[in-house]
């Protein structure tokens, strides 16, 4: 198996979590391999780490972010960078919120769906990664 990554530039305003949705067909398109399993739990932390960024980060200029995606024979990663402002992000393990809570599930999904969850402020950017690795089957 050869190493497979694909790039996307989205901006919101216009672009939502949709063009991550169709830029991911093509990805997995290109990797038949990646099993059902995984492509579920990549794509749903992946769609949640962009549905955070566009609600979270977008301001009044709204949010560009360069979104790369690796397939290869270990597993699938992503690294999603944004120009927002830094938002005095840190991660640690979460507990999911309680059934009534209103907000807070997010990283607590993301964390549960994939193996690895980092972020970073790089160059005036918040840099997302995400790394699962295959299931074994």
């Amino acid at each position: 198996m050869t190493e497979e990554r694909r790039n996307l530039v989205f901006s919101s305003p216009p672009d939502d979590v949709d063009a991550v949705h169709e830029f991911l067909e093509s990805v997995w398109e290109a990797n038949p391999h990646v099993g059902e399993l995984d492509r579920m739990a990549f794509e749903t932390a992946l769609i949640e780490l962009a549905s955070n960024v566009i609600q979270h980060a977008a301001g009044e200029g709204g949010v560009t972010c360069v979104l790369t995606v690796l397939a290869d024979e270990s597993g699938l990663s992503a690294s999603l960078a944004d120009t927002a402002d830094a938002g005095g992000i840190v991660l640690m393990n979460r507990e999911m919120p309680s059934e009534l809570a209103e907000s807070g599930r997010g990283i607590a999904l993301i964390q549960a769906l994939v193996d690895d969850l980092r972020y970073e402020r790089v160059d005036e950017r918040n840099v997302w990664t995400i790394t699962r690795a295959h299931e074994a089957g």
